[in-house]
């Protein structure tokens, strides 16, 4: 992951963690006929209470009366736009699709990484992403257990459990599965509202 954005976000991303007493937590799970794909969004929303432009700090406190105070690095562009009253939203989302491979290939593994800063002059925030993309092959399956065991690109052993019972049976010893993990932190500050 690109080091300087990943310094700019980071941050404001403990602010997630942080302030985790209270998120808003979505999940969801669909299937097709050669895949299926969990996904997970946390979202948690704080208001600015105070900011102290000498330390670069700003103090947060969500709808539930925590505080927290986060320094931001000076990577982070502008800072001199926040205000009390502004709302800062941190969203976290990841997700994971598995799919049988058609044609048999190498064992591989490829990351992608984005990042996406705001733009000089608007509120802070930006978003920081990864996709990682792995080609493992099918080593065991269990169907009393309901294991498949998989090993991927670098020798490495995984277990998956696997709950319906019509998907287990597709999966045989020398397939070979396609797993896409993708996850993202956005981070955004809207402007206070004005009675």
């Amino acid at each position: 992951m690109k080091r300087m954005s990943f310094v700019v976000l980071s941050c404001l991303a403990i602010s997630a963690s942080a302030l985790s007493a209270e998120p808003e937590n979505d999940v969801s799970v669909t299937r097709d006929a050669n895949s299926a794909t969990v996904q997970g969004v946390v979202k948690v929303t704080a208001t600015i209470v105070g900011i102290d432009p000498a330390t670069r700090t700003v103090t947060l406190k969500t709808q539930a009366g925590k505080v927290i105070e986060l320094e931001v690095t000076n990577e982070a562009r502008n800072f001199d736009q926040l205000a009390l009253g502004d709302v800062v939203t941190t969203q976290y989302r990841e997700s994971l699709t598995l799919s049988l491979v058609d044609k048999k290939t190498q064992p591989s593994r490829s990351e992608n990484d984005t990042a996406e800063r705001a733009p000089r002059g608007a509120k802070p925030g930006g978003e920081l992403g990864r996709e990682v993309t792995v080609i493992a092959d099918v080593i065991a399956v269990d169907r009393q257990a309901k294991i498949v065991t998989l090993r991927g690109p670098r020798g490495q052993i995984v277990d998956l459990h696997v709950q319906d019972p019509e998907r287990l049976k597709r999966v045989k010893k020398g397939d070979q599965v396609k797993a896409v993990y993708t996850e993202a932190l956005a981070i955004s500050v809207e402007p206070a509202t004005t009675k």
